[in-house]
């Protein structure tokens, strides 16, 4: 099969898609951005081919072998959780490596011994963590190993501890000095022994429910993947390992993965990590005038972020929470800086959390509406793009914001929105290749 590759490399989560040579979307990919670009690249590109080879499974699943829905999906469920734990405890091994050389520096003398029996305890709580959390009725806090791991760990060091073991800062350091040399090692393992290890986790009941399974699973993890053409966009562009024939603006990505998506866009605002970008597109997708705020991180993710570990909740949980407001409150500082000292004043003010939190979402949102404005308003159809898109407060108060100041608006949001860079990026490989641009020959 035929594929072409786009590559969003975001300030916090890279992005990566195939499309097949009709275009259509057949495997994503995500993962938390790297020091090394050049691994979060190739990490999301290696997740997408994994997506689109499970994807590809389902289709046989559903249309060559006569099982019915319900036996099919929990065997695609329990499979694709076995092999998330797989490739999980593979980096847990790397990890546990790492700071077991760590400790062999001298300055870990007087307590190695100790150390190193608190690493064995640590690692199998990761690993009791690991059997709950990667069960397919399970609902992780993150899909990232950085943040799964981190919290077992920091769980685990916390008893040790307490238990009289180690400090517990002696402990978490060993975590911090280490995950980012994991982070940027890849799986040696192929796609093919992975799976193969995924399926030996399967109950007995599951592994016999289709005649042939391991040939199937075997023809899936053969089935070749001709990489055509690959093209990368977004914050980290210019670190992609990528002729710079193969690089385009993310303004240009965006306005047409948003196009793409729905094709009667005329606005398009993408709220990311580090940046916003209101932009305006005509009926073909090709951007007619933006503006970009990419110099400080208030009314972006990050502002999210920070106020989440001000809370000391998962960025996830702020919509929800900011959901049940039942007041508005005015937030005067979109500042970055100071916006954790305005929440705190306001707390002990007696402010409940849900009202500031919602004020806070408001406030980023009247401030991507100033960009709007400056690159010609909001026009039918509006678009929203980018992780924040996910955030339901954030939607909440665009749609009251945008109508406030431009009426009934058609607001569109994609399941896929946070991929909507990567999608224009995937979409102008492929533009290249039909207009006799060089592809890169390389098989997944």
């Amino acid at each position: 099969m035929e594929c072409y590759i786009g590559i969003d490399l975001g300030s916090t989560t890279t992005k990566a898609v195939i499309l097949d040579a009709e275009g259509r979307i057949v495997g994503r990919g995500i993962t938390n951005s790297r020091s090394n670009y050049d691994v979060a690249a190739q990490v999301a590109k290696q997740e997408a081919y994994t997506n689109a080879r499970f994807e590809m499974l389902s289709r046989i699943l559903r249309d060559e072998t006569g099982v019915d829905k319900e036996e099919r999906e929990s065997l695609e469920s329990h499979l694709t959780a076995a092999y998330a734990h797989e490739c999980f405890l593979g980096q847990l091994s790397r990890l546990e490596q790492h700071c077991r050389t760590d400790l062999d520096n001298p300055r870990f003398d007087d307590d190695r011994r100790e150390l190193l029996q608190s690493v064995e305890v640590i690692m199998q709580g990761i690993r009791e963590h690991a059997h709950r959390n990667f069960q397919p009725s399970a609902t992780a806090r993150s899909d990232f190993f950085r943040d799964i791991a981190g919290a077992a760990f920091i769980d685990v060091a916390a008893e040790i501890s307490r238990g009289g073991g180690p400090a517990f800062d002696k402990l978490v350091g060993m975590f911090d000095r280490n995950i980012i040399p994991v982070e940027n090692e890849q799986e040696t393992r192929s796609f093919s022994e992975l799976l193969t290890a995924a399926y030996g986790r399967l109950p007995d009941g599951l592994r016999s429910s289709v005649a042939g399974l391991p040939d199937t699973l075997k023809a899936v993890a053969d089935t070749p993947m001709e990489e055509v053409r690959t093209v990368g966009t977004g914050y980290g562009r210019v670190r992609l390992p990528f002729p710079k024939d193969c690089i385009r603006s993310e303004i240009l990505c965006h306005g047409l993965g948003a196009h793409l998506m729905f094709p009667a866009t005329a606005t398009v605002l993408d709220i990311g990590g580090q940046d916003t970008k209101a932009i305006q597109v005509d009926a073909q997708g090709v951007v007619t005038s933006f503006q970009m705020n990419d110099r400080c991180a208030a009314g972006c993710g990050r502002y999210l972020g920070y106020i989440a570990d001000e809370m000391n909740i998962g960025l996830h949980e702020l919509g929800p929470l900011a959901m049940a407001s039942k007041r508005r409150v005015k937030i005067n500082s979109t500042c970055t800086v100071f916006a954790g000292a305005e929440f705190r004043d306001r707390l002990a003010a007696g402010q409940e959390r849900e009202d500031i939190v919602n004020g806070l979402h408001r406030a980023i949102i009247l401030r991507a509406m100033s960009l709007l404005a400056r690159s010609g308003g909001i026009k039918n159809e509006f678009t929203f793009t980018g992780g924040v898109a996910k955030n339901p407060a954030a939607v909440r108060a665009l749609r009251e914001v945008g109508e406030e100041n431009y009426g009934e608006l058609i607001l569109n949001i994609a399941p896929d929105s946070i991929y909507t860079g990567a999608v224009g990026a995937g979409t102008f490989a492929m533009r290249d290749v039909a207009a006799g641009v060089g592809a890169n020959q390389e098989a997944a």
